[in-house]
């Protein structure tokens, strides 16, 4: 609608100003009294004319002269219009592209994540859309300028189709010469583009991870690497604007030589019609140096629709989503777990990589029980983890909930019946309150109360300066590790899941701290059915069951008690756990005996 309304004000405007222009000339000798000039004037005009030959002679000049100033005003308000109309647009476009790739970002997989960096996407949906939006306005601009120069160029065929004929041909080769320009414009933009993506790039890597560059010390290297990167992409713009800045005064030096070969070649077109040769060129010069400034607008249009052009494009691959993977979804809602879970022989590989990290994995995680993976770094256990809430599907197998596939679920509802606390606990700059009610809606405060306690998060939250609402930093970063796990398991609790999922979440914690998650741990999993990964075997010796993972595959399982009979992998494992925790605490006993 916008861009229908935008191309009626510019035909609109475009009709009013060649009008206006048309009618000067008479005007002129109107008030100079030389109406008998109105015989050599072109047809057109004429014609034009003859509409006030209804008008008594002594009315007639400023009947004529209240036209022009009501085209000129009309077309002034139509440009105005125009204006407000092509901003809104740019507008509505830009906020459509940012809406619909935060959408697809929001659907895409995790697996776009891995092959993606975070800093190309907010430079996409940033810097690159800004400059979609520039592209498509230029589209609507030039289009408007184009039909102002049809209604000018028939104007001036009206008037002497010899004369336009040569006009024509120079302003083609003005069109010859600013095509450099357009090509110019077009490389300096992919290198902007490219400039602008890597300091985005950069600066987010440097502040998420602030806390390295700091403790070693890197704050002058990493800021020489900034600025670098912000003079090149600067010294690029730079460049683009200094051809933008060259085409406007060529453009000029174009139209007066132009204006000049017209006057002298007008001179040997009409030499048979000298009498009338004043009033034709006059006129034809005023409707031609009311076009040459939209012809040069129309080059410069063309050079930034160049300059803008790449991320059109890269916004275009963004937007695409035929080439990302997005997972299917089921109809069915989750209402709940009735009987089991069940790995039937799954296997898994990574889109885009040959190599198996599962394979023929076969397990059963009867309702309210609990089930342990465990094994060495990159056996398996998280990838396996991930499968359950659909983060990724089965390459062959399926995993089945009381006998139905998995991906017949709703993707939604079979998420929101789950609570995940990984190691790596994500908390967003906001208050406690809002971190722990992420997600849930229509939650009472005893129910977040109630979660806090079992989460054993309630005595340190209390003692925060705001309570609840303390806000806690970036990636809560104002929170020890501990406390973010608790915050973490008390958010899993108030969704009261009907399955838990346990990713290592006390590993990188102190023996305090770990003490006091692996309490809150008990206390969320207690008659729930729950995967636990886990790195300390300590931690799930009362799993109902416990498996065994080595490269992909389950080599054991069975209860604690069965597996360290069976005096296997998982034996040998605790076995030199047990033995690294006792050298730790003879160490310390000895450092505590040392005189002081």
């Amino acid at each position: 609608m916008l861009v229908v309304l935008s191309a009626l004000l510019g035909f609109s405007g475009a009709i009013f100003n060649g009008v206006s222009t048309a009618l000067v000339v008479p005007v002129i000798f109107g008030f100079l009294g030389q109406e008998g000039e109105f015989r050599g004037m072109p047809p057109i005009i004429q014609r034009i004319l003859s509409l006030f030959d209804g008008i008594p002679e002594g009315q007639r000049f400023a009947a004529m002269l209240g036209v022009i100033l009501l085209a000129i005003a009309l077309k002034n308000l139509t440009a105005y219009m125009g204006s407000l109309t092509s901003n809104r647009l740019s507008q509505a476009l830009t906020n459509s592209i940012r809406k619909d790739g935060i959408q697809l970002l929001l659907e895409v997989d995790i697996d776009f994540y891995s092959s993606h960096r975070i800093g190309d996407l907010i430079n996409t949906l940033g810097t690159e859309a800004a400059r979609t939006s520039e592209a498509i306005r230029t589209v609507i601009q030039f289009f408007i300028t184009a039909i102002t120069i049809l209604v000018f160029v028939g104007l001036l065929l009206a008037i002497s189709w010899q004369l336009t004929l040569v006009s024509t041909g120079l302003l083609f080769l003005v069109a010859l010469a600013n095509q450099y320009f357009v090509r110019l414009a077009r490389q300096q933009g992919d290198a902007l583009s490219a400039k602008s993506r890597g300091y985005s790039v950069a600066l987010l890597e440097i502040l998420s991870g602030i806390r390295l560059v700091k403790a070693t010390g890197n704050e002058s290297k990493e800021y020489a690497h900034l600025s670098r990167l912000i003079e090149e992409r600067e010294q690029v713009d730079l460049s683009a604007q200094m051809t933008f800045a060259a085409i406007g005064p060529i453009n000029e030096m174009a139209g007066i030589l132009t204006v000049l070969a017209i006057v002298v070649l007008g001179r040997f077109l009409f030499i048979n019609e000298l009498t009338t040769l004043s009033t034709v060129l006059l006129t034809y010069l005023l409707v031609l140096s009311r076009l040459l400034p939209f012809v040069s607008q129309l080059n410069t249009l063309r050079s930034r629709f160049a300059g803008s052009t790449p991320s059109a494009q890269i916004v275009h691959d963004f937007l695409n989503r035929l080439d990302k993977p997005f997972m299917s979804n089921g109809t069915q809602l989750y209402t709940g777990l009735n009987h089991e879970v069940v790995f039937d022989q799954v296997s898994f590989q990574y889109p885009g990589q040959a190599e198996w990290v599962l394979k023929d994995v076969t397990l059963r995680l009867p309702k309210g029980t609990t089930l342990a993976l465990v094994g060495a770094s990159g056996a398996g256990k998280s990838t396996l983890a991930d499968l359950l809430p659909r983060f990724y599907d089965c390459t062959e197998g399926q995993i089945t909930l009381d006998g139905v596939d998995l991906q017949a679920y709703d993707v939604s509802s079979l998420r929101r019946a789950m609570g995940i606390v990984s190691q790596d606990t994500f908390l967003f700059n906001a208050s406690v309150y809002d971190n722990i009610t992420y997600g849930c809606h229509e939650v009472t405060q005893e129910a977040v109360v109630g979660a806090v306690k079992q989460a054993n998060a309630y005595e340190f939250i209390m003692n925060l300066p705001q309570g609840f609402e303390t806000a806690i930093g970036d990636r809560g970063v104002m929170l020890s590790g501990g406390q973010r796990q608790r915050l973490a398991i008390a958010r899993a609790l108030l969704r009261d899941p009907d399955i838990l999922i346990l990713d290592e979440a006390t590993s990188a914690l102190d023996t305090v701290s770990e003490r006091l998650v692996q309490q809150a741990i008990d206390n969320i999993s207690r008659d729930r059915t729950t995967l636990v990964i886990a790195h300390r075997l300590s931690t799930i010796q009362k799993a109902d069951q416990i498996a065994v993972l080595d490269q992909g595959r389950v080599v054991e399982v069975g209860t604690h008690a069965d597996l360290l009979d069976q005096a296997g992998y998982y034996a040998r494992l605790y076995a030199l756990q047990f033995s690294q925790n006792l050298e730790l605490a003879q160490s310390g006993q000895e450092t505590t005996s040392l005189p002081s």
